[in-house]
């Protein structure tokens, strides 16, 4: 076997490594924990096809402010109270008996239980939206977000 040797010096590319400084124990926190840091349950779930009368009943008997709706398990959507007072409210004897899927928001912006923290005060405080899914990796939900949450964790990293 044939050796060949260089005679360039070996380079280390961690030898200009300089680890990152963070000015708060907060900044620390959200750069570095995970979404999971930040309380993200009880959350409430609900299948995709109940009734609005049924979601709504669900998040008055419940005293939540959002529903998360899935179809096998799979996240398809949220209902918030700002859906029924945008959209169900004025027209709740037409749409009591339709599928929540109709009044829905579908799609919200999610984060993942990967993400960091950061990630949930972003999508709450940059992108204005007040509940915030948290998914795994195979896409089922397994939390949520809220201002609330993100101001109890800043305040426990301040």
């Amino acid at each position: 076997m044939t050796k060949t040797t260089s005679t360039e010096e070996f380079k280390d590319p961690l030898k200009q490594y300089v680890p990152v400084q963070y000015a708060t124990r907060l900044e620390r926190s959200l750069a570095e924990e995970p979404i999971t840091a930040i309380q993200t349950q009880p959350f409430v779930e609900v299948e995709s096809g109940v009734t609005v009368r049924e979601a709504i009943r669900t998040l008055h008997s419940l005293k939540v402010s959002s529903l998360l709706v899935v179809d096998g398990g799979k996240l398809v959507g949220i209902f918030t109270e700002r859906d029924v007072l945008e959209r169900v409210a004025e027209r709740f004897e037409e749409l009591a008996d339709h599928p929540v899927d109709e009044v829905m928001t579908e799609n919200p912006l999610v984060v993942y239980e990967t993400d960091k923290a950061a990630a949930g005060l972003s999508a709450i405080a940059v992108a204005g939206y007040r509940h915030v899914p948290v998914l795994n990796v195979e896409g089922r939900p397994v939390g949520i977000v809220s201002p609330h949450r993100v101001l109890a964790f800043v305040k426990d990293h301040l």
